[in-house]
């Protein structure tokens, strides 16, 4: 019977999750990307929590997978479609314009999908292949409130459809980014020392806010292409030898 009253404890994150991507879509509207931002990392985290929660309780479920992929759609696939378009496609074919605004859902789609299918039970990866639609999203958030802090604007169209543009590529890429580290010390030297470093990077958000965020996404970013690449190379220096 505790199991079962358990089960809505990573549900009801969850759905928290999609209502603050709800509230943030009304923010963009409004010409508020800012707080829209500040829900959306929010939201990042939930979605950090909700599996990892779900996992330690032993109530793992095939309903908590398709209903997070189902609340990361409205977060991190719809909520920065409508913020490219409604701030860095102006002047751009209205058609060109919604085709660039379309990236993100699409791509970040296919790539919910591809993670849903690639699920095999009992194992736990300590990567994700492709970019998540959490970090995604919140890397273009970050470019904003970097220029926001720093030039007072949105920053540059030209600079964020390019920086869409690969965040969307390494979604659906083979590239593999590693996972939100779990919240214990006693998960082995690699788990502590990324959670060591996250737990800093988190203070150092909280106090810096948009001046740091966007530096920690793109370093995190470059990392883990960097780190996936030599270990691509090793491994067929390897198979050769």
């Amino acid at each position: 019977m505790a199991k079962k009253h358990q089960r809505f404890i990573p549900n009801i994150l969850t759905l928290t999750n999609m209502f603050l991507g709800f509230i943030a879509i009304g923010l963009i509207l409004q010409n508020d990307p800012l707080k829209a931002g500040t829900l959306i990392i929010i939201a990042g985290l939930l979605d950090a929590f909700d599996g990892k929660i779900a996992r330690l309780l032993g109530i793992e479920s095939q309903f908590g997978v398709e209903f997070d992929s189902m609340a990361d759609t409205i977060s991190f696939c719809v909520v920065p479609a409508i913020l490219i378009h409604t701030f860095y496609v102006e002047g751009l074919h209205p058609l060109l314009g919604s085709a660039v605004s379309f990236l993100p859902l699409m791509c970040g789609t296919i790539r919910l999908a591809k993670f849903n299918i690639g699920q095999e039970k009992g194992i736990v990866k300590s990567y994700t292949i492709g970019l998540t639609t959490p970090i995604s999203t919140i890397t273009l958030f970050s470019y904003l409130m970097f220029n926001s802090e720093v030039y007072g604007n949105y920053g540059d169209p030209r600079t964020s459809i390019i920086l869409l543009s690969l965040v969307c590529f390494l979604m659906i890429s083979p590239i593999h980014f590693i996972k939100f580290p779990l919240l214990s010390f006693k998960s082995g030297k690699t788990n502590s020392i990324i959670l060591i470093v996250f737990i800093l990077c988190a203070i150092g958000i909280i106090w810096f806010r948009g001046l740091l965020l966007f530096p920690i996404t793109i370093l995190f970013i470059s990392w883990n292409i960097l780190f996936w690449l030599l270990h691509i190379n090793k491994k067929q220096a390897e198979i050769k030898n």
